[in-house]
């Protein structure tokens, strides 16, 4: 046991590490030399309008926080429907969620001018900076969130719970105040920039005919701000949830898979901490990789990024196998193959991602093509782009699901009550596997905006032509490198949910024993009717023709479009304001299309924040409230039907959105390197029309449906007791 507990804190000790190596690439970052004057300015008005945005959204998201907290402690301690730890939990899931996105975003904030500076000596100098300060928000989020992990086991353990499942569903609970705050951050931070980037799109490129990040468009600070508190703080907070998600829900399989069996149980349990620990000096490892040459194509640039990522999957794949065998896990090498299964489905979802989104590959430089006949053409294309992009995705998770369970179940499709856990051990694992080395993974997705916003700078400093084409290039691997990120958050997502699915049912099986320990004869008589997954599926009538599961999977699949529907119209009305706001500008301030005249650029920064504050409540709160009431209305059988349509439709429609986004801003992108007329031609305003639809796809809707259909899960989870005093 003793050594068991040694091998453990390598959890707390890879966290610490993650968080000291965080400081020191954010130390040497500082280092660099911000620029000029000119430079310096531009970076402070979006470095105090950032802090000021996120300010604002933590003092709303807090008072979300303390209410949703006091039920809880009113459901644990007045009415015994959950575990009394359960407030706590969740609110430091919160907090460290909310702690994850606010270095990330302060780090880019200081990244985009010393990358613009780096750019003016080299394309590598740029490309180190950038991406050595994405890399503080990668080490940062799987810093905190392994470290909140080893705090809350060892707390448990300390507090004398003895029971490994309920220590482990206990800990499930945090991911709920993880989601909660990284559903506000996505949802809010994409309103926000994506309200920015439309209206300086709309009426700055398309009517005033003027260049991207042009001082004289109202409108550009707003939409740098926006690419640090939507595309840093959101993501941060995003995958935050989805890391400790995968560990928290695997390590509450292993619990059950291997309850009875002493030490083994334990191994179980703390198998994905340790593998994630690992993962931490692999990613390392990888970020020190990432180096590129002068003059390098798009493609050379996605392989300089390739090379850190795709060795720290390799090495953590091949370093399982000797954790696993080490720790003396049962089936060792097939839970190991589940982790590579996992691992494996990643990589296919990124090339996917990465040949759909990119201009390097045939699908954008046919949207770009389509430029030729109109807007239309190319939203046309785009959409069937992004249509046909889900194909590749959706395959390979249901291969990875199927190969999971059957490396970890001894190579059998066995359902029995013996098996099942164990097979969904595998599944879990495997999205362990997939997340493992999100320090790099992460830090290839951070590094777009910051590159994007050190294109900005350079544009508003007027920089020169050598230099803008570098952070252009730069900008446009940034595209590629966040249209693969949100794949890959979204095929984790779908591994994550999946494994949730199961948490869920050892939840509700929790639930039951303390009302019944509280006296609850109903519940009594229950529980022993509920021993194993097979049994609660017959007692709850848990089957395909029991028609609250039929409803249940309507209401889960409606919930993805509604909530897609509301946050696409969110950044409708606000990039109405936005575009108003600008042309008004435009009529009434003398000078500013000629250069004599100064934007008001604090007034477009207020009308994103206002915006962003008011409508990310009511799609935020819709998807904590749809759980609750299904459980109440349509009890177990409803919540899991709900989380299986929820899961279908909404990683489906997650990954066409982010997809069809990114393969219209980079057809943009294509066009402004010179091909089909270049800047300022019909194809170019053809192209922007097509990226300002995307641009709500792939920042805000598209992207916050992953955490959606974990949020979900988590709420359906602390709310188990809820759904059982029903029954």
């Amino acid at each position: 046991m003793e050594n068991i507990l040694s091998v453990f804190w390598l959890v707390p000790v890879a966290s610490v590490v993650a968080l000291g190596m965080a400081l020191f690439f954010f130390l040497q970052m500082k280092k660099e030399d911000e620029g000029t004057p000119r430079m310096r300015e531009i970076a402070e008005h979006v470095r105090k309008g950032a802090m000021a945005y996120l300010k604002q959204q933590y003092k709303v998201v807090t008072i979300v926080f303390i209410v949703l907290a006091v039920i809880f402690a009113v459901m644990a301690y007045g009415f015994h429907m959950q575990n009394p730890w359960v407030p706590f939990a969740f609110l430091t899931g919160g907090l460290f969620s909310g702690l994850a996105g606010f270095f990330g975003m302060k780090t880019a904030t200081y990244a985009s001018a010393r990358t613009a500076n780096a750019a003016r000596k080299s394309l590598d100098g740029g490309l180190r900076v950038a991406f050595r300060s994405g890399a503080v928000m990668g080490l940062t989020v799987v810093g905190l969130g392994l470290l909140d992990i080893a705090l809350w086991y060892l707390i448990l353990n300390a507090a004398g719970v003895d029971s490994l499942i309920t220590i482990t569903t206990t800990m499930l609970t945090f991911g709920m105040g993880a989601s909660t705050q990284a559903l506000f951050a996505r949802v809010g931070g994409g309103i926000y920039t994506k309200a920015a980037d439309v209206g300086a799109d709309i009426v700055g490129k398309v009517e005033a005919d003027i260049p991207e990040d042009d001082p004289r468009n109202p409108a550009t600070i707003a939409d740098n701000v926006g690419d640090n508190v939507g595309d840093v703080a959101g993501m941060g907070a995003d995958l935050y949830e989805s890391y400790c998600g995968s560990i928290l829900s695997t390590a509450a399989l292993g619990a059950t898979a291997f309850v009875g069996t002493g030490v083994m149980q334990i191994k179980s349990v703390i198998a994905p901490m340790i593998i994630a620990a690992v993962g931490i000096f692999l990613s390392l490892f990888g970020i020190f990789l990432v180096r590129t040459k002068e003059g390098a194509t798009m493609k050379q640039l996605l392989h300089s990024l390739g090379v850190g990522t795709n060795v720290s999957a390799a090495l953590i794949a091949v370093a399982t196998f000797a954790i696993l065998y080490l720790l003396g896990i049962e089936n060792w090498v097939g839970i190991s193959f589940s982790v590579v299964t996992g691992l494996l489905a990643g990589v296919i979802i990124g090339q996917a991602t990465e040949y759909y989104t990119s201009h390097s590959y045939k699908p954008t430089q046919k949207i770009s093509e389509a430029s030729k006949t109109g807007a239309a053409t190319v939203i046309i294309k785009g959409v069937g782009t992004g249509m046909i992009s889900t194909m590749v995705p959706v395959v390979t998770i249901s291969v990875a699901i199927l190969l999971s369970y059957l490396c970890a179940n001894g190579f059998q499709l066995d359902v029995t009550a013996a098996n099942l856990s164990k097979g969904l051990y595998g599944v879990g694992i495997a999205a362990v596997g997939m997340l493992s080395t999100l320090g790099i993974t992460l830090a290839t997705d951070a590094y777009g905006p910051i590159a994007d916003n050190a294109g900005g700078n350079a544009e508003m400093s007027e920089l020169g032509e050598e230099v803008r084409k570098r952070t252009d290039a730069l900008d446009a691997l940034g595209n590629t490198t966040a249209a693969t990120g949100k794949g890959f958050a979204i095929g984790s997502a779908a591994l994550t949910a999946l494994a949730l699915l199961a948490s869920y049912i050892e939840e509700i099986k929790e639930a039951v024993a303390r009302l019944a320990e509280a006296g609850n004869a109903h519940m009594q008589e229950i529980i022993t009717k509920i021993s194993d997954i097979p049994s609660f599926m017959d007692y709850f009538q848990v089957n395909l023709m029991n028609p609250k599961v039929i409803v249940g999977v309507f209401i889960g699949a409606m919930a993805a479009f509604l909530f897609s529907g509301i946050t696409m119209g969110a950044v409708g009305r606000a990039a109405e304001d936005m575009v108003k706001e600008v042309r008004r500008q435009f009529r009434e301030i003398k000078g500013i299309l000629e250069g004599t005249g100064t934007p008001d650029y604090k007034r477009c920064v207020e009308i994103s924040t206002r915006s962003a504050q008011r409508e990310m409540i009511f799609p935020s709160l819709l998807a904590i409230i749809i759980p609750i009431i299904v459980g109440v209305v349509l009890g177990v059988a409803g919540v899991l039907g709900l989380l299986v349509g929820g899961l279908a439709a909404g990683f489906t429609l997650a990954i066409f959105m982010s997809n069809a986004g990114g393969a219209w801003d980079n057809a943009k992108k294509m066009v402004e390197e010179g091909n089909f007329g270049g800047k300022g031609s019909e194809c170019h305003k053809a192209t922007i029309v097509g990226d300002t639809v995307g641009d709500p796809f792939k920042d805000t809707s598209g992207p916050s449906l992953n955490i959606l259909i974990k949020l979900m899960s988590m709420v359906s989870i602390v709310m188990a007791g809820l759904t059982v005093a029903f029954v």
